[in-house]
């Protein structure tokens, strides 16, 4: 599908949403599964672009995945941290998880291998966590510019020892390292000097791997251990519906004065991004939680405050926060979200661009983006630049303005293959 069309919506919504797996949680379960000495079954698992990268990684390296399309289900023979094929070629596509996850993970084979993605990727940097590898014996070496891919890898197995991270521009660096930590030969000790962006991530991680029988110690958020000599053990796991796409939803229902409803997704949820709620509810909105469903109610047609808001603990959200802030009574502030530029596309200039298609003036900068609201009207399609969450940011826009056509609605296939039949629903 080359482009899609939206109509608005005249009336407060009232829907409840069954969305798919959360991805975040999927290719980490995928991932510690394979890791693991024996059968894990993953419920709920997202079937999108990248948790298919991570299941044909993994079989790329000789581990058994059964997929269950009809029942969401993985079912993942793991074999104890050691990689059957000696060899791999593995393509990652755009998908962090995947490149940063397994150039730690196949360090604790034996064997070559070679990681790459598509153009994007060639530009996201991995230098920092390459760097964390060598420091504990891993042999990587870069096929063309130096701190990106593609990587090639002679694995030997880590040695362990310490680590120290300086800045890192993503969390997934930090998880990486501690999902393949457990195997190493000796302890592995990470110093985390400066922020790090994400953290709710880095708990998920830990939260995985406990769940798994790894243990890490953890000390503010700033210095990690993890014991050597352990192996993951073969689990039953269930898979969170993913809050960043209850975001678009929950958003909605702020936008038409309505009310949405995500079953699954509840006040005991792992996920950062599930956070967003209260960013909603500081907007306006109602919130309501029980153990296993999450409720927001908008305001009166929809009359939303603008606001100041950090959002360097759920940045994924930003792209729906920015676009919802178009139609507040005042600008709205995103600050410290820097990591935005090195995702699917550099997110905040593709923000003000896209705004600017309808007519909304943005501030950018270097940390973040101020909406400034005005009379909105469209004055050419949204391009998507790839990016999933441009496509299903902007089909918010699509409920409030007539003739929003967004290109390339097909990106959605990153994470929520389904998102556009789920959007007509409403």
């Amino acid at each position: 599908m080359k482009e899609i069309t939206l109509r608005p919506i005249s009336h407060p919504i009232d829907y409840t949403a069954r969305l798919p797996g959360s991805k975040s949680l999927s290719n980490r379960a995928l991932l510690v599964a394979a890791l693991a000495d024996g059968v894990s079954h993953i419920e709920g698992l997202l079937l999108a672009e990248d948790s298919r990268l991570m299941v044909d990684a993994l079989r790329s390296l000789g581990i058994s995945v059964r997929v269950d399309e009809d029942k969401r289900l993985a079912v993942v023979h793991g074999r104890g941290g050691y990689w059957p094929n000696s060899e791999a070629d593995i393509h990652c596509g755009n998908a962090g998880t995947v490149i940063r996850f397994l150039t730690a993970a196949c360090c604790i084979g034996h064997g070559d291998y070679r990681l790459d993605g598509v153009e994007r990727m060639r530009a996201r940097p991995i230098g920092q966590l390459v760097d964390a590898l060598r420091d504990l014996g891993a042999m990587i070496g870069y096929e063309c510019k130096q701190g990106y891919c593609p990587l090639t890898l002679r694995a030997r197995g880590l040695r362990g020892g310490t680590v120290r991270f300086d800045s890192p521009p993503s969390s997934q660096f930090l998880s990486a390292l501690l999902i393949a930590a457990p195997r190493a030969a000796s302890d592995v000790m990470i110093d985390l000097a400066g922020p790090l962006p994400s953290k709710p991530f880095v708990r998920m991680t830990i939260g995985v791997m406990e769940a798994f029988g790894a243990s890490v110690l953890e000390d503010r958020m700033t210095k990690f251990i993890v014991p050597c000599g352990q192996t993951y053990r073969p689990l039953d796991y269930q898979v969170e519906p993913d809050a960043t796409a209850a975001s678009y939803f929950f958003a909605a229902a702020a936008l038409t004065g309505g009310r949405v409803v995500v079953d699954g997704l509840g006040s005991e949820s792992c996920q950062g991004d599930a956070a967003f709620v209260d960013v909603l509810r500081d907007m306006g909105c109602r919130v309501e939680r029980t153990e296993n469903t999450t409720t927001v109610c908008g305001p009166p047609a929809g009359a939303l405050r603008g606001i100041d808001v950090d959002l360097n603990d759920m940045p994924d959200v930003a792209q729906t926060l920015a676009v919802l802030a178009a139609f507040a009574d005042g600008p709205t502030h995103i600050r410290n979200v820097a990591n935005l530029r090195v995702k699917e596309t550099d997110r905040l200039e593709a923000l003000a661009m896209e705004l600017g298609r309808l007519g909304i003036k943005t501030d950018v900068r270097e940390d973040g983006i101020t909406v400034r609201p005005g009379k909105a009207r469209v004055t050419g399609p949204i391009e998507t630049y790839g990016d999933h969450r441009m496509a299903m940011s902007f089909a918010l826009a699509g409920l409030r303005l007539d003739g929003v056509t967004i290109l390339d609605p097909d990106c959605v296939s990153k994470t929520f293959p389904d998102f556009f039949d789920a959007w007509a629903r409403l």
